[in-house]
């Protein structure tokens, strides 16, 4: 492997958040058109919260808009306002009213990207960029980074938000399993008893949730380094100089993650899904010593199950890999599988080439071509063997939820706005 010189400013991925409780006509960027009587209904006031997700393969700008009793409402024609543009703070500055500029907090947490940097150089970074680039009220302790069990439980908030569970018990809520690139996070409502009883950690495994008048206690444990881009990487690494067993059969390249690039081949004795398989355990830790009872890989406890885990939801990277392998057909917001379903088009995916692969997945993107064996083994490895997941237990692998008839993105970004506004300081 080669070390190259890491672009960490491209790699950061953030949240901004503005609480706005501003007249309905008074937010000219949604470009929308009061009547008077619609002024008279709205008792006054609407929330918006404005969350900004940055990143290296793109930046995002969410835009929320919530009544008093925190229904979400439309913006424009659809429940959510998604903007792609940089740069995000001149965007957001021109949907907030000049004059609420110097009253409306600004309010930032990192993810991901900046939980890999050394010291303090996340929060000079962030400090740095506030202060040069936003005219609205700033603070220094408003800047923060967020723990990777609050993104975990952001994107818990979400989908139970999004499904109408939460007001209910902890038992009618689902669980949630996030792969990202760089981590991943499990997330499921516990007993109180259970929560009280929570192996105590340098990261707490449970954090207390009160939203719409109801208390939650959520497991939610963030596993870093083990997103499916970091794993591809770990895999490599592991593997050395000699082929690695899953990478597709013909393949010859280079793969960088985190500043270091990889040299990507199959072994001379081709891709193999038993070698393979056995790579995958390795890079998870699935023989990691553990202290606790309940564990799932590298020695982190699993929160002991329960009624919260019955019904699991897994997105981001699951869902992806599911529309490559054509698991799912593209566009459809969701699907019930077993996690067997990964390991079935493992089977077939590890014994392509790079000449027949694409007829055989013609959903998958080229990007992932070298990849699919290695993401399909660790995916359903990570699920089975890592989360103690039944390999015929039905799950729903999704990137939308169904809401008032309306297709939503299933991100921590509409947790996070859910949150803060359900907090009695919003």
């Amino acid at each position: 492997m080669v070390k190259g010189r890491s672009s960490q400013w491209f790699l950061i991925l953030f949240a901004l958040i503005f609480l706005l409780p501003v007249y309905s006509d008074s937010f000219p960027g949604l470009s929308r058109k009061f009547s008077f009587n619609a002024l008279i209904l709205n008792v006054g006031f609407d929330n918006y919260a404005v969350i900004f997700d940055a990143g290296s393969t793109g930046s995002r700008v969410h835009v929320f808009r919530f009544n008093q009793d925190l229904n979400l409402l439309h913006v424009g024609k659809d429940f959510e306002l998604l903007v792609t543009a940089w740069p995000l703070l001149q965007k957001a500055e021109a949907a907030v009213p000049k004059q609420l500029h110097s009253k409306k907090p600004l309010r930032l947490g990192a993810t991901a990207g900046l939980r890999l940097l050394d010291g303090d150089e996340a929060e000079r970074i962030l400090e740095a960029l506030f202060k040069k680039e936003s005219t609205l009220e700033y603070k220094a302790e408003w800047v923060s980074i967020l723990e990777g069990s609050e993104e975990g439980a952001y994107l818990w908030v979400a989908i139970n938000y999004l499904l109408g569970t939460l007001g209910k018990k902890y038992s009618s809520t689902v669980g949630v399993i996030d792969l990202g690139g760089g981590s991943v996070q499990m997330a499921y409502a516990i007993a109180k008893e259970s929560a009280a009883n929570a192996p105590v950690a340098k990261d707490a495994y449970v954090l207390e949730k009160n939203i719409v008048g109801t208390t939650y206690y959520v497991y939610s444990h963030s596993y870093l380094n083990y997103g499916l881009k970091a794993a591809r990487a770990q895999s490599l690494k592991l593997s050395g100089s000699h082929g690695n067993p899953c990478v597709t059969n013909g393949y010859k390249g280079t793969y960088k993650y985190s500043g270091v690039i990889y040299n990507v081949t199959a072994p001379l004795s081709g891709t193999s899904l038993r070698r393979c398989r056995a790579l995958t355990g390795e890079v998870l830790k699935l023989d990691a010593p553990c202290p606790y009872r309940n564990c799932s890989f590298d020695g982190v406890w699993n929160g002991g199950g329960g009624d919260g885990r019955k019904n699991l939801y897994v997105a981001s990277f699951f869902y992806g890999t599911a529309v490559g392998a054509s698991i799912i057909k593209q566009n459809v917001p969701s699907v019930k599988v077993p996690p067997i379903v990964y390991w079935n088009a493992a089977k077939v995916a590890c014994r392509a080439n790079v000449e027949t692969i694409k007829s055989i997945f013609p959903q998958i993107d080229k990007r992932d071509v070298p990849f699919l064996c290695m993401d399909l083994v660790y995916e359903y490895t990570l699920l089975v063997h890592g989360f103690g997941i039944d390999r015929l237990e039905e799950m729903t692998v999704l990137k939308q939820v169904e809401y008032k008839g309306s297709l939503v993105e299933a991100a921590w970004p509409l947790g996070c706005a859910i949150e803060v506004l359900s907090s009695p300081s919003a």
